[in-house]
């Protein structure tokens, strides 16, 4: 999740692209990578003290080394801006990868849940009308104390069959041709596991509806964390063909009394990089890599000063 606003206190594919991606998901496997993209990852993450003109904007993310961006702040109906972003973006090579509309579609208030289902239908819309990747939220939560929390029925069939309704219904109202609607992996709530997820993509039955990994979301127990290795494989294995946009991120074990995981910049943890960048370099799509939840401006430097210097030590270009 990308805590830009509320959440933490917040392509076009050419038609063989688009066969072949058809015939992995029939088959249940990751498509091989082809194309000039294959062996490449773009990294991204958010510019600080961002200039509101698109062309330095998409300049910004270039000099720190970004080629994926959080889409920039723009309203729906600025039809202009929406047009200038993209063309910019795109001018220099810069892949917006995800439109963040962190809300709970599962609000227990019935008014609130309405303005959420709203909120994402229009984030669908931005992301598909400004070239984004996808729209990401996570399914929602049960929990009546925190928007995101945990919850008994998070992980329950009621909960699972509000979720594929609530994605059928944005994407039926956008009908997207280019972004998907995507939720985020969450550790306490579905999807929680590669099977979760490839059951809710089967349950939905969109085309529109793709895959935000996140595998430091996934990571719940010792068994995950000492063998995510193993979790990510099984992540790309199951799901590499709908993969759309992916965060990077790390995590410690802060010892105690019981379990308990702190999220921490790349390479300060115990999440396997390597593995992570080598199966994602070899997606045709080339989802966008985005650093996220650091706590400022120099960690986020740091974090992708150690992924770009770990990329070419395991084969993966940036680009």
């Amino acid at each position: 999740m990308n805590n830009d606003l509320t959440r933490r206190g917040f392509m076009k594919q050419s038609l063989a692209l688009a066969a072949a991606a058809g015939l992995a998901r029939a088959e249940g496997q990751a498509t091989q990578p082809t194309g000039a993209g294959a062996g490449s990852v773009r990294l991204g993450g958010p510019v600080f003290n961002a200039p509101q003109d698109p062309e330095e904007l998409a300049l910004a993310h270039r000099k720190l080394g970004y080629r994926g961006a959080y889409c920039p702040h723009v309203d729906l109906n600025d039809k202009e801006r929406i047009r200038d972003i993209e063309r910019a973006f795109k001018k220099h090579d810069v892949v917006i990868a995800e439109v963040g509309r962190w809300v709970n579609l599962l609000d227990a208030d019935p008014a609130k849940r309405a303005a959420h289902l709203k909120a994402v239908t229009e984030g669908l819309a931005l992301a598909d009308a400004i070239g984004a990747r996808c729209c990401v939220d996570i399914a929602g939560s049960f929990s009546t104390k925190e928007w995101f929390g945990p919850h008994p029925d998070n992980l329950s069939e009621r909960f699972f069959d509000a979720a594929v309704e609530n994605a059928r219904k944005i994407i039926d109202a956008v009908k997207p041709r280019r972004a998907k609607f995507c939720y985020e992996m969450m550790g306490w709530a579905l999807p929680d596991s590669p099977d979760a997820y490839l059951k809710m993509i089967k349950a939905i039955d969109r085309e529109g509806f793709g895959v935000h990994l996140d595998p430091a979301n996934l990571v719940n127990s010792p068994r995950r964390l000492y063998r995510n290795t193993t979790l990510l494989n099984r992540c790309f294995d199951k799901l590499g063909p709908y993969i759309t946009s992916c965060h990077a991120k790390d995590l410690a074990w802060k010892v105690e009394m019981n379990v308990h995981f702190v999220e921490v910049a790349p390479g300060d943890g115990e999440m396997d990089f390597t593995t992570y960048l080598q199966r994602l370099a070899k997606l045709p799509q080339q989802p966008p890599l985005m650093i996220e939840h650091m706590p400022d401006e120099a960690t986020y430097r740091k974090a992708a000063r150690y992924l770009l210097e770990l990329g070419p030590k395991v084969g993966v270009r940036f680009e």
